[in-house]
């Protein structure tokens, strides 16, 4: 910062000792000192916000360069997906006629289009599937561990189980 000797500050101070006196000299030490303090932090906290800041423009710049790699490699996947795509509907349609006339009687299955109906029953019936697989607690577990899987209310139940009058009734224990 200042290249201040020892000569120079021992100069300032006998200056400053004839010209505030003996008795204000302590006071407005201790005060240069706290505003020396203070200027030592701002300088402090501006070192590391300019560093910060330098920290800062590096990762964007890094960011955009992994953005840049990363845009570049998708549009080359997607390029070579559609000279891929490409190549394919030119082989399936630029054959020559004894060739899809052959392929049309050895395998329809290929030129026709799929039912509706056909496709929404198997969506219902996988949809079905799926939710018996991946919902409710397993049969298994129920029965070992003793799930009611129907439960009747507690007037149901008492009409179900009651004894008819008369019958069966025991004598009693004494």
């Amino acid at each position: 910062m200042i290249d201040i000797g020892l000569t120079k500050l021992a100069l300032i101070g006998v200056v400053a000792l004839v010209v505030i006196g003996p008795e204000r000299l302590p006071k407005v030490a201790r005060m240069a000192g706290t505003l020396f303090g203070r200027a030592q932090r701002y300088i402090n906290d501006v070192k590391s916000e300019v560093s910060r800041e330098m920290e800062l423009d590096e990762l964007r710049k890094m960011h955009k360069d992994v953005q840049d790699a990363a845009s570049d490699v998708s549009n080359s996947i997607h390029q070579s997906m559609s000279d891929t795509e490409a190549s394919i509907n030119d082989a399936w349609n630029g054959g020559d006629d004894s060739s899809v006339s052959d392929s049309s009687s050895a395998g329809s299955s290929w030129t026709r289009t799929p039912d509706p109906s056909l496709h929404a029953i198997k969506a219902k019936a996988f949809r079905r599937k799926k939710l018996s697989r991946t919902t409710g607690v397993p049969a298994w577990y129920k029965h070992q561990s003793g799930h009611k899987t129907r439960v009747i209310s507690a007037s149901a139940r008492v009409a179900k189980y009651r004894r008819p009058v008369g019958v069966g009734k025991s004598a009693g224990f004494f």
